[in-house]
């Protein structure tokens, strides 16, 4: 082999060094590439769980609050899904004790959100104890509940307008308000003041 001049020499080191600064910086963008996908790919797996606490929040926001008392296991505070049944409520209050009168509550009424499920007990003859006497009469009766016999012992409401009542609640899935019976016919002022004073949502 001949041997090389100094500027010979001189020349290819500088095409080495050239091409090794070239493959620095393609290795360089290289690795700058990959991390830039991974850092989408994060981005990404961020956003969809995101997403999905946003959706697991919607679905319990659309849940219904409800307090069962009366003839039941377990009276109490319970959370159902919307659309739920009055019959819904009492299972799962532990169901209704021996001493209940279901067929004085529509079991298939929808419930509403913050509404109260009274399950009567049975008094003399069968009549719910809401309205077995004169002391109990004066007691709240629950609007979401309410029983036509119930729906009597309050002044200004007779047989017809407390099957009204009844059927119209039943037409709406239920009440959330007292405010909603001024709807009814036959219901106006001086009633909805008694309605306001009996009934509880």
């Amino acid at each position: 082999m001949p041997d090389l001049s100094r500027s010979q020499i001189a020349v290819y080191g500088a095409v080495a060094v050239a091409l090794l600064l070239l493959g620095a910086r393609a290795i360089r963008a290289e690795g700058s590439g990959d991390a830039g996908y991974g850092s989408s790919y994060d981005s990404a797996e961020s956003s969809e769980a995101d997403v999905g606490f946003s959706l697991d929040r919607g679905g319990s926001g659309g849940d219904l609050v409800v307090d069962v008392t009366g003839a039941v296991a377990r009276p109490g505070v319970y959370r159902l899904p919307t659309g739920a049944r009055v019959t819904d409520a009492v299972e799962r209050a532990g169901g209704a004790t021996s001493a209940a009168l279901l067929e004085s509550i529509n079991l298939a009424a929808r419930l509403a959100d913050g509404q109260q499920v009274v399950v009567p007990r049975k008094g003399p003859g069968g009549v719910p104890l809401a309205v077995a006497g004169a002391a109990s009469e004066e007691g709240p009766i629950g609007l979401g509940t309410a029983t036509v016999e119930q729906l009597e012992t309050i002044d200004g409401i007779g047989p017809v307008t407390a099957q009204d009542i009844v059927q119209f609640r039943d037409e709406h899935g239920g009440l959330s308000s007292v405010e909603q019976l001024d709807q009814v016919s036959g219901i106006g002022p001086a009633t909805m003041e008694s309605l306001r004073a009996r009934l509880q949502p």
